[in-house]
């Protein structure tokens, strides 16, 4: 695999983790149901920051000459069934839509950071997903606290 084939490929994956996230925080928006504010106004960030990085990574992905990732991870797509599963047995309460945000925000956390060990990425793009991951870590930190503090 050339290494511009395999950069778009690492970008795509990354491309699919933010649907994710968008899809992820789309359902714990409706499963909130509007009941907190400031879970809504959170939500609503994540959805927006998600859609931006994501629209950065697909700039790139068109500059490499490849297509933009339109679809969710399989992965995304199985833990939203769980969570569908779980959400029949065990209700939405503020900590349980939080921690399952959190775990969510790990993912993407992971999914950056396999990315940056990849050896084809140029350095504008080293730089580039250093710092989409430094924002992830930080909304992560904000939605830890926020569940904390409902324990």
């Amino acid at each position: 695999m050339n290494t511009n084939t395999a950069t778009v490929e690492t970008l795509n994956d990354l491309i699919g983790i933010n649907n994710d996230r968008i899809s992820g925080y789309e359902k714990a928006l409706k499963d909130n149901k509007g009941k907190d504010a400031d879970l809504r106004a959170l939500f609503t960030h994540m959805i927006d920051e998600s859609r931006t990085m994501r629209n950065t990574l697909g700039k790139e992905v068109q500059g490499l000459g490849g297509e933009m990732e339109t679809g969710t991870t399989t992965g995304g797509k199985l833990y939203r069934a769980w969570m569908e599963l779980k959400s029949v047995f065990g209700g939405h309460d503020r900590h349980a839509i939080l921690s399952d945000c959190e775990t969510e925000e790990d993912a993407a956390m992971r999914a950056y950071t396999q990315a940056l060990q990849e050896e084809h990425l140029p350095a504008y793009l080293r730089e580039l997903l250093t710092q989409q991951r430094s924002v992830l870590k930080t909304e992560h930190d904000k939605i830890k606290k926020m569940r904390d503090a409902q324990a």
